[in-house]
This record gives C-alpha cells, structure tokens and sequence, in this order.
C-alpha cells in the first residue's frame, strides 16, 4: 500500500511505531523495520552514549528505514541531533515541536522530520518551518496528550497542510487505518498495539494488566505532573490523585528523581531546567513540576521492573480493544490484509449497480 508516508520515508506499510519510552528500544524497533513499518527509538529515556549504541544495535540488524523520537526541549537536544546525522538514522520524530533552527539542521542532514502535534495551530507552525510530516495525536492516545478526538482533530489538520499527515490515537488494526486514510491521511501511528506484542520487552505480569483493561480502566489524570496524561488506572494514580497522595508525592519525586538522575548522568540543575520547561506557561505546583522532570522513572518502574503497583501505564483507550500479543511481523501483516479487505469491500459497495 503506496502513500505519501511510504515515499517519504522508505517503507513499505503506512504504519509507525512511536517512541515510547523504556519500551521502544532496538528489539522492538527492529522487529518494526523488518516488518516493513517505521520503528521509532524512544531517546529522552537514554543516555547519548545509549542512543548511539541503540541506534547502532538496530542498525547491525536491519537495513530498512527507522526513526528516533528526541525532546525538542532537551537541555541536550542538540547533541542527540549530531548523534542521529552522524549515525545516519532516516527519521526524528519529536514529543513537542522543535524549534525552525533544529528543523533546518537535519533537513539539511537529509533527515526526515516529523514533529507529533496536538493542535491545528501547531501542524500549521511546523509545516511553515519545513517539517516534512506531522503525526496528529487525538485524545485517545496514551501518555501525554489533548483533549480534542482524533475524528474532529484529523480531518482539521489534514485540511490545514500540505505535508502527510499521520493519525495517532485510538488505532490498532485494519479498520483504523482504511478509517484514517479516508480522512486524507498518509497512514498511522501505533503506540499500545506495540507494546502489546510478544516483541515487546515489557514484563509479561505489565502486559497482563493491559490485557485486562476495559474501557473504565483507562484514564486522563493530571495528578502525576499536572498535564493531561492517559494511562491505566493503578493504585499507584488513585494514591496521587488523593488527599494523603499530594501530601506525600513531593517526598517521592525527590526520590524518583534523585534514582533517575542516576541512571541517566542529568545534574540537578538539568533535572530542574527540564521540570520548568514543562512548567512554562501552565500552572503547576514544584511538586508537579519534579513530577514532571522525572516521570521516566514512574514509566520505568512499570515497563522495565514490572513493578503495577509502584509504576505508571500509559495507554491509550484503544487497550480496552486489544486481547492478544501477536508478533510485530504478525500485526503489521494483520492489519494490512484487514485495511485492504476493508477498502475493497468499501469500493465494492459504493460501485455501480446492475445485472
């Protein structure tokens, strides 16, 4: 199936893989590139010396295209943008939208670039700065996310620019995809259908918990750093978002974030510059914003030490849907036969009629 995206990028399915953090690493994204997808290396959870090695792991594996996703407010930013030129990696994707100058660097790299956004008015900056694709997530979506369907969202971007769009939050087969294309878009971006995959390294006793998520399970929260973030509802969120739980969560920031400055070489100044470019022009309180400078380890603690009671999960709504953990080579096969199953029934029975 041929689209704006597949040119653009080199693959062979409209299909991404998103950069989810201590969960999009190289054996995940290089089950995605040989699939024919875009993998998406998640960095902000790494070190530069981790992401060099990553990329270069993925590298060893696959020659097929793949991305890395960076945060464009990263005291480091620029670093891992020589990390990804130097390498040679196809694709940098990024959480929030990255300055004109960081744009123009790697295009002139000959990197793709492809900015996630939430907003009409944000599809339309980065286009204008030369983004060369956007991914438009809706509220469905897991993690950090909008408040506005990806039904009202999508069509709204799509007639907005002129570059390929792609659709994030709340797909996970077939039907979403030939759904997406309809609305003028160049394919979709998957991020709890990845993770739900027998390549995933997620723990098993993680994935169970998903698995077993209706729809009343998953949840929009601000109580663990003050945006709006999808996830499954865990003991862990129903402390936060108490009473007793906002009295102790600037005590357990400190900790987490002091175990996450470990891990990844930040200083506390670092720690501090990230949690206010979070706090930039949202009102949120100091616990909230070391809430915020070290969620990775809250992520961690669920998606590496398979720790539900301890850990956060995001997730978008479309867990509620999902009950298997196919391989990545299986899913993107799957979803393929099912959207073009899909639109060939969908042309068959808006043809002409007769004997």
């Amino acid at each position: 199936m041929r689209t704006d995206l597949t040119d653009l990028v080199g693959v062979r399915h409209p299909i991404v893989q998103t950069g989810m953090g201590w969960v999009a690493g190289p054996r995940l994204v290089t089950a995605t590139a040989r699939a024919g997808a875009l993998g998406i290396l998640a960095s902000a959870t790494m070190t530069p010396e981790q992401l060099r090695s990553a990329v270069r792991e993925v590298r060893s594996r696959t020659d097929a295209p793949f991305g890395v996703n960076l945060r464009a407010d990263a005291g480091d930013a620029r670093e891992r943008v020589r990390i990804i030129v130097e390498e040679g990696v196809r694709v940098a994707s990024f959480a929030l939208a990255p300055s004109r100058e960081l744009i123009a660097e790697l295009k002139e790299a000959g990197v793709v670039v492809v900015p996630s956004v939430g907003a009409r008015r944000h599809a339309e900056k980065v286009a204008a700065w030369g983004a060369d694709a956007v991914i438009v997530q809706g509220g469905e979506g897991g993690g950090h996310t909008g408040e506005v369907a990806t039904t009202v969202l999508l069509p709204q971007v799509v007639d907005a620019v002129d570059i390929p769009v792609v659709a994030a939050g709340g797909f996970h087969d077939g039907r979403g995809l030939a759904a997406a294309l309809a609305y003028g878009a160049a394919g979709v971006a998957m991020g709890t259908r990845f993770l739900l995959t027998s390549d995933s390294t997620v723990p098993d006793a993680v994935k169970a918990r998903y698995l077993a998520a209706t729809a009343k399970d998953i949840t929009l929260t601000r109580a663990v750093d003050g945006l709006p973030h999808r996830m499954l509802r865990t003991e862990m969120v129903a402390e936060l978002e108490g009473d007793a739980g906002r009295l102790r969560s600037l005590y357990g920031a400190v900790r987490r974030a002091s175990r996450f400055r470990r891990l990844s070489g930040l200083s506390w100044p670092d720690m501090v510059r990230d949690g206010l470019a979070t706090r930039r022009g949202k009102e949120l309180s100091w616990s909230q914003v070391l809430l915020a400078a070290n969620t990775p380890m809250l992520l961690r603690a669920a998606m590496v030490e398979g720790r539900t009671d301890l850990g956060i999960m995001a997730s978008g709504q479309v867990a509620a849907l999902i009950e298997d953990l196919p391989s990545v080579a299986g899913l993107v096969e799957r979803v393929m036969a099912d959207a073009e199953r899909t639109c060939a029934a969908l042309g068959a029975e808006s043809g002409p009629s007769g004997d």
